[in-house]
């Protein structure tokens, strides 16, 4: 394995586009260093902890990656002064001060999986939120897409996003943060999720 700990997995990491409507988000393309996503997917595919959730709107493979045995070419993704760079970058993408606080969990979902819409608001939970993609190059015909949507109606579509391996979607959670993941039909797809909380005075 190579010798990656060193390496700021996300030094790349830059919105290509972004957006106040319906809520804001950017995107940001190939974010992830090129050496890390290999082993990266390999762990992930062979030796990662991954149990089954369930939940009223998904059923997905999770786990914590702070609680994990990560090989020692990927601590870097958990790495406190990478994560409070990433920190500072999702600021400056969002305009919101966050808290040093930052957590992040590894989803899979496997052919037959779906996430259905939903916004993540939830008392006194996260406030924004980078979701990583990856995966060895599904298709269109594979599904998995990452959908925004103009309000909780499924059917009210503001974007479709390919689950382009090492692209990245950032938002501010709220009410209006509606969005879902299209059934797989093929392939694996992997995301890490980081999650960030609203820095409060006092």
């Amino acid at each position: 394995m190579p010798v990656l700990d060193s390496l700021d997995p996300y030094a790349r990491l830059e919105p290509v586009e972004s957006a106040t409507a319906p809520f804001r988000y950017f995107v940001a393309e190939h974010c992830l260093d090129a050496a890390i996503e290999p082993v990266l997917l390999d762990w992930l595919e062979t030796g990662a902890p991954w149990s089954l959730v369930e939940t009223d709107f998904y059923e997905q493979f999770e786990f914590d990656l702070r609680d994990a045995d990560l090989p020692p070419a990927l601590v870097c993704l958990v790495d406190p002064e990478m994560l409070e760079r990433l920190r500072r970058k999702m600021e400056q993408a969002l305009g919101d001060a966050l808290a040093q606080h930052v957590q992040l969990v590894a989803h899979r979902l496997n052919p037959g999986q779906r996430i259905a819409i939903h916004n993540d608001m939830r008392e006194g939970g996260e406030t924004h939120r980078l979701t990583v993609q990856l995966n060895r190059g599904l298709t269109d015909a594979d599904g998995g897409f990452f959908m925004l949507f103009n309000s909780d109606d499924a059917g009210d579509v503001h974007r479709i996003l390919r689950p382009v391996s090492g692209s990245a979607i950032g938002f501010a959670i709220s009410p209006a943060s509606h969005h879902a993941v299209s059934r797989l039909h093929g392939g694996t797809r992997f995301t890490l999720v980081y999650s960030f909380y609203a820095q409060h005075d006092g």
